[in-house]
Formats: structure tokens, C-alpha cells, sequence
């Protein structure tokens, strides 16, 4: 990973490493033992993730973007809540030390975790350097781990009214059919078409479980002889709901763009990474769900990226955000429609390794 270093008295923006000590010595006393240093961990999405050290231990900061308005996006007691109720189950995930809810400290809400050594693989080139043996048990111990969180009994580690679970699958048809007409700056050829089969074609869930929101490859850091999944992170989309939105989105990120040098890559074209139906058949094996509806929630999937790369290109068109590839994020679109309807109307489209 790469990384924004600071100077031990200023910290990179958002950290302010005087006032986070003087607060790590009233709320854990003895915890850090020398001078902080912190760095931005480069690579997140939404909220903040700094590394920071006494030259000893190391620990993991979470706090929302510098300026944000949306609260509710941003939870860091949501996030904190879910971590602390995981620790301990078969799910990894780092402890967590404190929840910080005063914001005179960095200007935010924030939480403290244990730093955990792995690796977040984001791309297929990535996994190659790995050889195909160590990419296949990767992504193998990702679906496990998948099945370990649905398997977790949410009332038991008291996050039983962590979501409303009834009319899950409805209540996120209608949330991202609104996102898609707050960003809506061109025709777009299908995606109107795409949003209303997956209305008229609505499955029913199973059991409501813990939904992690994002889950791929690269929320995970992966480490050790075994390529372990060493711990499950960005917790910010948690909550109860229907598991197999997790499953259909990590096969959507295990499918074939079908396209080169794209800002937006899957891992498919690493030397064995397993197909899309090996992955279904692991996790309906393992944890005994139907699978039957997946194209649905695959399809759904790709609805869902669609509508959060379009919002980038209206965003980028209205010269309101800048980064690398931002360019190049419209022309996508229309390939994660193209996918979306193939995976929800062709003819079984996981049936011997076929992608949708």
C-alpha cells in the first residue's frame, strides 16, 4: 500500500496526533508508550483510515472524510458496533480498542482498532504475482469466510436491531433507483430497464444475517502460509438484510468485464481464480441456502455499480471531484448495464463457469 506520511507533532490532515494522544492516555492509560507518528493508509473509498504507531505497537484509526454532511454515511458507532460484536466470532476482524464520539478531539467521531498485517489484493495483476495455486485458495477462504458471517446469529452477539430486514431487497431497489435519478445528466440506453425487471422479478430472502454491504476481495487482508482471511474491513454498509446481496456481489467482482486497462477492475483474469458458479456452488454447499435466484442478486449488483459510476461521471462532469480514471468512468456504465440485463434475462448464466 502506499501512503501520505506526516510529521510525528502534525499528523497528515484529519489526525491530529497531539489531541488523539492526550485522549488515548485518558481513555486507555498505558496503551501508547512513546511519541505518535501517523500515515494515511491510501486506497479507501469514503472514510478515513490512518496507521499509527509509538514506534512499538501499532493501531488503526477510522474517521469520516475531512468535511462531510451526511452523518448517517459516516457512522462511526455503526461501524465500531458491528466490529465489537464480530470480535470473537469465527468472522475476523480487528479488535476494537475505543469509540471517541467527541468531536473536539480530530473533528469527528472516531474509532480505534488493532493494526492487523495482511493484504488488500484489488486487481487480477495483483493475484498473478501470487501464482495461480495461493490466488485460488485466496479467493476460495473468501467465500468461507462469506458463509462464516451469514452463519453468525445476530441476536446472540446483540446486534439484533442492527436493520430492519423486512423488505430488504424492495427498500434497496428504491434507495438506488433515487441515487440514479440524483445523478442523472444523459440518456442511458437500458438502465430503466434493467431497474424495473429487477422490480418485477423480486425473490424472496432468505433468513435475515449480517450483511457486510461490500464484500470482495479487496475489504480483506489476506495473510500467512495458508493465504488466510486475516480480516474483514470497511463495516460502513453493514447491517441485517438479505446474505445473498453479499454473494451476488462478490460474483459480480469475480466476472469478466471483458475490458482492458479499465478504472475499474475485477480479479476473473488472475491465473486461478475460480468461475463464478464454483463460487455459488461453495457457498450453497457450505452454508445451505438456495441459490437458485442468484442472477437476480447479481444483477442487482451490477444495477447497484452502475448507478454508483454514473454519480462519479455527473459528479466529474460538474468538475465536482477529480482522481485518476475519473475520465474514463462514464464509458463504463453502459458495460455494467449490458452485464446487469444478461446476467437477470439469459438462460441460467452460471451453468458450467458461464458468466452473465
Amino acid at each position: 500500500m502506499t501512503s501520505a506520511s506526516a510529521s510525528a507533532s502534525a499528523g497528515p490532515r484529519g489526525l491530529d496526533l497531539g489531541r488523539l494522544r492526550g485522549h488515548l492516555d485518558r481513555a486507555r492509560p498505558g496503551l501508547v508508550a512513546g511519541e505518535l507518528r501517523g500515515r494515511l493508509i491510501e486506497g479507501g473509498r469514503s472514510n478515513l483510515t490512518y496507521e499509527i504507531t509509538d514506534g512499538t505497537a501499532r493501531w488503526v484509526v477510522r474517521r469520516p472524510p475531512l468535511g462531510h454532511v451526511l452523518a448517517t454515511a459516516h457512522d462511526m458507532r455503526r461501524e465500531h458496533r458491528v466490529i465489537h460484536a464480530l470480535h470473537g466470532t469465527a468472522v475476523p476482524v480487528p479488535e476494537p480498542l475505543l469509540l471517541c464520539e467527541d468531536e473536539s478531539v480530530l473533528g469527528a467521531p472516531f474509532y480505534v482498532m488493532e493494526y492487523v498485517d495482511g493484504v488488500p489484493y484489488r486487481t487480477a495483476g495483483q493475484l498473478a504475482g501470487i501464482g495461480p495455486e495461493r490466488t485460488r485458495r485466496a479467493v476460495l477462504n473468501l467465500v468461507d469466510t462469506l458463509v462464516d458471517l451469514h452463519a453468525v446469529d445476530p441476536a446472540a452477539v446483540g446486534l439484533g436491531d442492527f436493520g430492519r430486514p423486512e423488505g430488504f431487497l424492495d427498500r434497496q431497489l428504491r434507495r438506488w433507483g433515487k441515487q440514479l435519478a440524483a445523478s442523472r445528466g444523459r440518456e442511458l440506453a437500458g438502465i430503466d430497464e434493467l431497474h424495473g425487471a429487477l422490480g418485477r422479478a423480486l425473490p424472496d430472502s432468505p433468513a435475515p444475517t449480517v450483511v457486510h454491504g461490500d464484500f470482495r476481495l479487496d475489504n480483506v487482508l489476506i495473510g500467512g502460509p495458508d493465504d488466510t482471511i486475516r480480516a474483514v474491513l470497511d463495516w460502513e454498509m453493514s447491517t441485517l438484510g438479505d446474505p445473498l446481496t453479499d454473494l451476488g456481489l462478490l460474483v459480480m467482482y469475480s466476472s469478466d468485464l471483458g475490458l482492458k486497462d479499465s478504472p475499474v477492475s475485477t480479479t476473473s483474469g488472475a491465473p486461478g481464480h475460480p468461475a463464478p458458479a464454483e463460487l455459488i456452488e461453495r457457498y450453497a454447499d457450505r452454508s445451505g441456502r438456495d441459490t437458485g435466484a442468484i442472477a437476480w442478486y447479481t444483477a442487482f449488483a451490477w444495477f447497484k455499480l452502475a448507478v454508483i459510476l454514473e454519480g462519479i461521471h455527473y459528479r466529474y462532469t460538474l468538475g465536482q471531484t477529480v482522481g485518476a480514471g475519473f475520465d474514463r468512468i462514464g464509458e463504463l456504465v453502459p458495460v455494467f448495464i449490458e452485464h446487469g440485463l444478461a446476467t437477470l434475462q439469459g438462460p441460467r448464466p452460471f451453468e458450467n463457469g458461464q458468466e452473465g
